[in-house]
């Protein structure tokens, strides 16, 4: 059936009930779930794919998993013949260079949909298995189990031993196993509930209005473009994270001609650290990136991507090749965020936001149980500043751009894990001052009631958030060792038993001139602890008259 045939109202009825079926499955994902990173964090992702592998639906949960998803389904098919399917066939896997993926905590399953006793679609979801912990980061075979696409399900039956493999190599599982199926749980909802639409509907015009769906996405994709100015727009920045020395230079560039863009990336050879991207990671982000600029309404399915043309040198920490480390990807993801807003910035600054905390700020914590000596590893990601809008002040103590996951509530942080949370606060003066201020960043200080490792990633510890249109740089991150905590060494260290950790997550750039914001703002920041007196005096032109009404 062709996508003209198909009464526009039957479309948009076929596209909300995909949307509905991915975003069920990431429900029952996330209800299913043992592991506090996925029932608590919610780190993790459902979509739909049809046979060829072309997105029809995400769930709005992590823009980064989208990587992982770009890249499984043609790996799958590259090892595994389509006629040797079979329902209840059930396809995992997490390699960065073999599987698809963007690092191996994230492990995707994949199950087939057949329609009419004819494979149609892909039901897909991700779950982070936080569990590849106390590890280097040279190269990727330190990472953690790498599994390239194998069954771990045949014809609905369980491979047992492909299963008690990859639990042999995990330190945690008790949850892999409870995780696993509920990942099952979440794919078997999505098939179900793929054959009662094309049920209703049929398998023909379910397939043509996926098709129509995703001829629409590119055309508001090439309509957005082309509302951009024709130019090409530059932009830099500089990237730190504990793992090495110093920083780095990483740039874009994005070429805007009609109703296309082409978007070139560079930065220094991949290095020995595990954050290095990968080119679907790369992919990812560019989607997200431009969605978020050109027109955030826009279906997340695979048409959006037709008019966006991505480029990056090969062995690049943007598009790195085995056998690099992946593990941090996502701080440099955010980076590339970063990169993309500021050069379209310049082209149309009235959709972009100032720089944001610029990293996926992730502490891991991993020990003995002091009950049972049982092993356990904590992941936390901890949100920060978001950049200031052309309009509106950032938001304060959020994850940004590519990650999207919850807090661990300090109920369940302390009932699961020998760690104490004695401060979870915004960081007063860490948004950037403007005519709209950056958001502020996020600190959490723990304290280590039994011995354990720990692991910090992060950014922007030397380089601050970047104002924009004469707004100021955000607060920096830092991270403080106290009571006798021996300091770390590139992002790993140790804790004894009563020793604290103190993590503080940067804020963001303001947006605008500070003496073009709004007196009473000014004051109401300064009376909330927002920003300091000498904030208040030096970049906001505060007299002593105003600064009095607080």
């Amino acid at each position: 059936m062709k996508n003209a045939a198909i009464d526009p109202i039957t479309v948009e009825v076929i596209g909300s009930a995909l949307s509905s079926i991915v975003e069920e499955m990431g429900e029952a994902l996330i209800r299913a779930s043992y592991s506090t990173n996925i029932k608590e964090r919610r780190d993790c992702s459902t979509a739909l794919f049809d046979l060829a592998g072309n997105t029809l639906c995400q769930a709005e949960h992590i823009p980064m998993h989208l990587g992982s998803f770009l890249g499984l389904i043609p790996h799958i098919m590259k090892r595994h013949p389509i006629e040797d399917m079979r329902p209840g066939d059930v396809f995992c896997g997490n390699d960065a260079y073999e599987g698809g993926g963007t690092h191996l905590p994230d492990i995707v399953l994949a199950e087939p949909v057949f329609i009419d006793g004819e494979m149609t679609f892909w039901a897909v979801n991700l779950a982070h298995h936080a569990d590849f912990a106390d590890r280097g980061h040279a190269h990727i075979y330190q990472e953690g189990l790498r599994i390239p696409p194998i069954r771990l399900y045949r014809a609905g039956e369980l491979q047992t031993d492909v299963q008690a493999l990859i639990l042999l190599n995990c330190q945690v599982p008790r949850e892999r196993l409870s995780d696993f199926r509920a990942q099952m749980a979440a794919n078997r909802l999505g098939v179900e509930r793929l054959g009662f639409l094309c049920t209703k509907y049929g398998r023909e015009v379910v397939l043509a209005a996926g098709s129509a769906l995703q001829d629409h996405a590119e055309r508001k994709m090439r309509a957005g473009i082309a509302a951009i100015p024709d130019g090409v727009y530059r932009f830099a920045d500089k990237y730190d994270c504990p793992e090495i020395d110093g920083e780095f230079d990483v740039s874009c560039m994005i070429t805007v001609v009609g109703d296309t863009m082409h978007l070139h990336f560079d930065g220094p050879p991949q290095i020995r650290a595990g954050l290095n991207m990968t080119y679907t990671a790369l992919l990812s982000t560019v989607y997200y990136a431009v969605k978020a600029v050109v027109d955030p309404s826009i279906p997340p399915n695979s048409g959006l991507a037709r008019p966006l043309h991505v480029t990056a040198p090969e062995g690049t920490v943007v598009n790195c090749v085995h056998p690099a480390a992946v593990n941090g990807r996502l701080s440099l993801c955010q980076r590339v965020v970063d990169l993309i807003f500021g050069a379209l910035g310049q082209a149309v600054p009235d959709r972009v936001t100032a720089a944001s905390n610029g990293a996926c700020f992730s502490i891991t914590f991993a020990g003995h149980q002091p009950k049972d000596n049982a092993l356990w590893v904590y992941l936390e990601t901890i949100g920060g500043g978001s950049g200031a809008r052309p309009s509106k002040d950032g938001l304060d103590g959020v994850h940004v751009h590519m990650t999207n996951t919850s807090n661990l509530p300090v109920e369940a942080l302390e009932i699961e894990y020998p760690l104490t949370l004695l401060r979870y606060e915004l960081v007063d003066g860490s948004g950037g001052p403007g005519r709209w201020r950056g958001g502020m960043g996020l600190r959490r200080v723990y304290r280590a009631e039994a011995p354990c490792r720990v692991r910090v990633d992060g950014a922007r510890f030397l380089s601050p958030p970047w104002g924009l249109a004469g707004g100021q740089p955000g607060g920096q991150a830092h991270v403080t060792l106290r009571d006798g905590a021996a300091a770390f060494d590139h992002g790993h260290g140790a804790l004894r038993a009563g020793e604290i950790i103190d993590i503080v997550i940067a804020g963001a750039g303001g947006h605008g001139r500070p003496e073009e914001r709004d007196r009473s703002l000014v004051v109401r920041d300064l009376a909330e602890g927002r920003i300091d007196a000498r904030t208040a005096r030096e970049a906001y032109q505060l007299d002593e008259s105003e600064a009095a009404q607080r």
